[in-house]
């Protein structure tokens, strides 16, 4: 259980389940947290819990999160209290317009846990920071030795020689070090002991920028505590100018040991998550392939059963005297283009199930989505929906990992032929689309003539494990949205005017062929 003094959170959502989640990944914090459902509570909580920080989604109905937003910065009551949005909502538009509204970050939808964890403590601190901040600035007015005492950053006057003449409390704990100690020392040589420090350190270079009159600002060294331990810090020094030369120094320099700790702690956790993301789509590629193997079984066992048949004919050809080698010819030809068709087929399989070693290459689009459609074809006519494709007319290319951009185009074709099956309007067939209008990047649209999508599929749809599927397992749009983030891409749809709906994602442009 949080306890009294814990920092107070509002979770601010219209889906259950998006609060559930948030709860659920924040419930061990060690935070406060309250929930609303709707903007008018959202408002209402805000201004008589004065939370330090609300998430807030942005598609509600009624009051959506940009007028909360708006609202919660007008009041002075809420107006301290940051705000983090939520959405599915990624375009620039949408962040640029929520960073005006006064909003400090911007969580994406579907949500990753260790993300979320991490976004909320950062912005937590910085808050915890800022009320600090605003403390010293009010001390500083009546006090200025008192306020340097409590800093949380570690403060040293020194003198033109650079020994210690004044250590605050955060220098001696910091240190290890009492006053009587530090004071007098040659603070290089005492603290940092340049010859000790680690990779490149330009000692005699930081000294004639000093003497210069050149403040020097954020240098990860090493320091050397009382107690044998080494500490990493950030320091900055600034010379006190006498006319054109320094009468003494300012260092401060904080301890940033456990920050690079979690930071690498952080790299580690988000390759892991990385490797969980390209195996989880590694296994919806297969779940794909199990669904299409019937297809393909009669795609492959078609050349087959026509190889073994040229064979018999070739036997018997090869039997009669005298042999007719033209005709024995031909037919062989025609056995090794099937056995042509077959490999080829297997390949397009072979490479689709496996898992990409490095990944990224440079690609014509054009040539990416035509391959894609050699795969759908099987499903193109066990579903009898043709499939049409308008190349994009200008060449272009495109950097990325071909397997798993095949994956999401394929997702996007299969549903959309699946949407078809039953529908009036299949003779219209899947309409497949590049374009290059939005600078940048290259579009890939989906078009189908289905039955479209449900109301709420703003809020469901590439969320994990969410299906209109009997049998489906909720995964491959959610797969296809990771995959497009790892891409720097997006992927969304819209319903279409007349009937049906559109599917696109977006690759940013790399270079011009």
């Amino acid at each position: 259980m949080p306890d009294s003094n814990a920092a107070s959170i509002l979770l601010v959502d219209d889906n259950p389940t998006n609060l559930q989640v948030l709860y659920k990944t924040l419930s061990d914090q060690g935070f406060h947290l309250l929930i609303a459902r709707d903007g008018h509570v959202a408002l209402q909580i805000a201004r008589s819990a004065q939370p330090v920080l609300i998430l807030l989604d942005i598609m509600m109905p009624e009051i959506d999160g940009f007028e909360v937003c708006r609202q919660l910065k007008a009041d002075p009551k809420t107006a301290a209290s940051a705000v983090i949005f939520l959405s599915a909502l990624g375009d620039t538009t949408t962040k640029v317009k929520g960073f005006e509204l006064g909003a400090v970050d911007y969580i994406s939808k579907p949500f990753q846990a260790e993300e979320i964890v991490a976004r909320v403590n950062t912005h937590v601190r910085l808050r915890a920071l800022e009320v600090e901040l605003e403390e010293r600035n009010r001390e500083l007015e009546s006090e200025n030795q008192r306020i340097l005492s409590t800093m949380a950053d570690a403060v040293c006057g020194l003198d033109v020689e650079g020994r210690i003449t004044y250590a605050n409390r955060s220098a001696r704990r910091i240190t290890g070090y009492r006053d009587d100690q530090l004071l007098g020392q040659d603070c290089a040589q005492f603290l940092f002991k340049p010859g000790l420090q680690k990779g490149e350190f330009a000692y005699d270079t930081i000294i004639d920028d000093l003497l210069s009159g050149k403040a020097l600002f954020n240098i990860e060294v090493t320091l050397f505590a009382n107690n044998a331990t080494e500490r990493l810090v950030a320091a900055s020094c600034t010379p006190a100018m006498d006319g054109e030369h320094p009468s003494g120094f300012v260092i401060v320099f904080r301890d940033i040991t456990e920050f690079r700790q979690s930071q690498l702690e952080l790299g580690v956790a988000r390759e892991q998550l990385q490797s969980q993301q390209q195996h989880l789509a590694h296994i919806e590629r297969l779940s794909t392939m199990g669904e299409m193997a019937a297809g393909f079984a009669h795609e492959v066992n078609q050349p087959l059963t026509a190889i073994s048949n040229y064979a018999s004919v070739a036997v018997r050809f090869a039997d009669k005297e005298p042999v007719n080698r033209d005709k024995l010819k031909d037919v062989l030809h025609k056995m090794g283009a099937q056995a042509v068709r077959a490999s080829e087929v297997i390949q397009r399989l072979r490479d689709f199930v496996k898992k990409p070693v490095s990944g990224i290459v440079i690609q014509d689009p054009n040539d990416l989505i035509e391959e894609v459609i050699q795969l759908a074809e099987v499903d193109s006519r066990n579903n009898n929906v043709p499939i049409k494709f308008e190349r994009l007319a200008k060449v272009t290319a495109v950097a990325v990992d071909n397997i798993q951009i095949q994956q999401v185009a394929l997702n996007l074709i299969r549903n959309a032929m699946e949407s078809m099956a039953d529908s009036e309007h299949r003779h219209k067939g899947v309409l497949i689309s590049l374009s290059d209008e939005r600078p940048g990047f290259i579009t890939v649209s989906v078009r189908d003539w289905g039955y479209g999508l449900a109301e709420d599929a703003e809020q469901k749809l590439f969320h994990p494990f969410y299906t209109t599927k009997e049998a489906g397992m909720g995964i491959g749009l959610s797969v296809c949205h990771s995959i497009m983030q790892s891409h720097q891409g997006e992927i969304g749809f819209s319903r279409n005017s007349d009937v049906g709906s559109t599917f696109y994602f977006t690759l940013p442009l790399q270079l011009d062929l």
